[in-house]
């Protein structure tokens, strides 16, 4: 009986498809990808002069070979971001001509970023117009364009042939910028005329790879002067002021090139361009490229040094990538182009052991000191030691998190789990480099399997793409272990309590104080919160709201959730020193804390019996234990 009814609904479907004059496409009509070379180049113009407006206005030119059925793509799964996160919706005004006259085409129903054209017999080419509306606000999504600066990601405004592999697909872009703009691209420059700079032509597989970052106040500075491979940092920022860079900060920059190469021995590209944005304006990114990055972070990011450490880890982020990511790249990773769907089962290699680079070389190059890096591996250690979601769901299962939640927010990150493969993977690879070292004695470390894992193939841009056999394979290789089951307990067991058997085996332990690190409070007054995630169990944000609350803490079992307004403490109007205040008197005294809180237009007063104090985690020093975390973030 159901089988009858599915089958008479989906005649009826089929009938109002064919009445209503839509064209129904078997699910194979968007060819697969061959390994084969497209014929011919296209041509991507780009105009990204209207700032105002923030809108990227394009012109296409793709060659076909006489007449029939072409299908083009809008890239959908993007590398670096794991997931079909494509932003189609903001692709509008498409027009296609062929030899002048407009030619009609039709969205594919099942695949949306797939676009159906007939060709006529004769026709050599395509002319595509269309624009890339980019957001105005950020509820729309990510901000790429500001009056000072802009983000032109190429992906997001090309159209390509199905049925290649985005390598075999030539592109040659151009693009023109607002007047006195100067730009970085890892792309190579052809020529410049009339405003427009024409770039030499590469496969689409390295157009998407290159990004650009171009606005009215930049800076480029030389990161390995004395080397043969040109290795760059170019700053765009909200103003000039921003753009100042002192000596012992370039230094630091400087350090972290050398101190990548000592690490992995090799590199994996021609020339590499730092981009990096210090803007409040335009959203921020951290995102890998195989011979550059896009990165933005806060304004002050040079003229406020001293107030801004825990931004520091992401050009060492983006940069470990190069290696791990780009160039050993995850076999279930590697898709042929960016509508074929990507696998994320090894992210905790590659973004986990990323991580854990990034934080070591952060500390080894001097862009934080070891007591930022020992306070920045506490806050990490504390925020999965009380991620109860460890009880039910498994550190591999997050790898999924990209496709499954597309990093949209949540009400209870700390029991739904969110990308976990990032920070709990860097304590994971803690463990296996403080196990190495204690099972080798000290005469190897992961450092060692960097090396062997990372750098082989020094100058090569070809993805070299790896299993979990290949990782367990490798570590063998620099010390035997049961790695195999070691990893697997890890990924795949349950909590309470998070894996943090490497910061003892490094000589530290975990603890709580009534006084916040100097690291702490920075990140604190940065994103503009008061974090009581260890003590109420929750964190305030903007406009008195909460922003986070602990699953099962005391904010949560007195009804708290995020987005409640906290209005008064103890009957007084809230502010955060005050809340913080209150909890220290009832440390002191005994007395309970009473908030006035708000949800909707419903206000309740709640009292919470609580007198633990403040608590806020430190590393502290095992007495005795060998100071293997010393060592690895001690400068080679």
């Amino acid at each position: 009986m159901v089988k009858n009814k599915s089958r008479s609904f989906v005649l009826i479907v089929c009938c109002v498809l064919i009445l209503s004059g839509s064209r129904v496409f078997p699910q194979s009509a968007v060819p697969a990808p061959r390994d084969t070379p497209y014929p011919g180049t296209i041509r991507l113009s780009v105009n990204a002069t209207d700032t105002d407006r923030r809108i990227f206005n394009v012109r296409e030119t793709i060659p076909v070979s006489g007449g029939g059925s072409i299908v083009l793509l809008y890239p959908q799964w993007l590398p670096g971001n794991h997931s079909p996160t494509g932003r189609v919706d903001k692709l509008a005004g498409l027009v296609i001509r062929a030899n002048g006259a407009r030619l009609e085409w039709t969205r594919d129903p099942a695949d949306v970023f797939a676009f159906h054209v007939e060709t006529p017999a004769g026709t050599t080419a395509l002319d595509l117009e269309f624009q890339f509306l980019s957001p105005t606000e950020t509820d729309q999504g990510r901000v790429v364009v500001t009056p000072e600066m802009l983000n032109l990601q190429w992906n997001a405004v090309v159209l390509y042939p199905a049925g290649y592999f985005s390598r075999q697909i030539t592109v040659e872009p151009s693009v023109r910028l607002p007047d006195g703009w100067q730009f970085a691209t890892a792309l190579e420059t052809a020529s410049t005329a009339a405003g427009v700079t024409t770039f030499k032509p590469v496969p689409l597989e390295t157009l998407v790879d290159s990004p650009m970052f171009a606005g009215r106040y930049f800076n480029r500075l030389n990161l390995d002067a004395a080397g043969a491979t040109p290795v760059r940092l170019n700053i765009v920022a909200d103003r000039a002021g921003l753009l100042e860079v002192k000596p012992e900060q370039l230094a630091a920059h400087q350090a972290l090139v050398q101190q990548a190469y000592k690490l992995y021995g090799s590199h994996h590209y021609d020339h590499y361009d730092f981009l990096l944005a210090l803007t409040d304006r335009m959203g921020g990114i951290g995102l890998e490229h195989h011979q550059s990055s896009e990165n933005a972070t806060v304004p002050g990011y040079f003229s406020e040094w001293d107030k801004n450490a825990d931004a520091r880890d992401l050009l060492p982020h983006e940069y470990t990538h190069s290696w791990n990511g780009k160039f050993r790249r995850p076999e279930d990773l590697w898709t042929p182009n960016y509508n074929v769907p990507m696998r994320d089962s090894l992210l905790w290699v590659y973004e986990g052991q990323t991580q854990y680079w990034g934080s070591v070389l952060a500390a080894r190059s001097g862009l934080v000191t070891k007591q930022q890096a020992l306070d920045e591996l506490a806050s990490t250690a504390a925020t999965y030691d009380h991620r109860t979601g460890r009880e039910w769901r498994p550190l591999q299962d997050t790898t999924n998190d990209p496709i499954v939640a597309l990093r949209r927010p949540l009400a209870w990150r700390s029991w739904q789990r969110s990308e976990d493969y990032y920070s709990e993977g860097q304590l994971i690879w803690l463990d296996v480099d403080t196990l190495i070292r204690e099972q080798s004695r000290g005469q190897r470390s992961l450092d060692d399997f960097a090396r062997a894992f990372f750098g082989i193939n020094d100058g090569s841009r070809v993805p070299a793409t790896y299993t979990f056999e290949d990782v367990v394979n490798a570590l063998n290789r620099v010390q035997p272990y049961e790695w195999e089951k070691f990893l697997r307990s890890r990924l795949e067991g349950y909590g309470p309590g998070a894996p943090l058997d490497g910061l003892g085996r490094g000589g530290y332990k975990l603890v709580y104080t009534e006084t916040p690190s100097d690291y702490f409070k920075d990140s604190e007054a940065r994103r503009k919160v008061t974090d009581l995630t260890y003590s109420l169990g929750m964190v305030v944000g903007r406009e008195d709201k909460l922003t986070d609350v602990m699953w099962e803490g005391l904010a949560y079992k007195n009804a708290l959730a995020v987005g409640t307004q906290i209005a008064a403490v103890n009957g007084t109007a809230y502010t955060g020193e005050r809340l913080k205040e209150a909890i220290r008197d009832a440390k002191r005294d005994g007395s309970a804390i009473e908030l006035l809180v708000k949800n909707g237009d419903r206000y309740r007063t709640i009292r919470m019996d609580y007198h633990d104090g403040l608590r806020y985690p430190h590393l502290e020093r095992v007495a005795g234990a060998p100071a293997r975390l010393d060592q690895i973030l001690t400068a080679r």
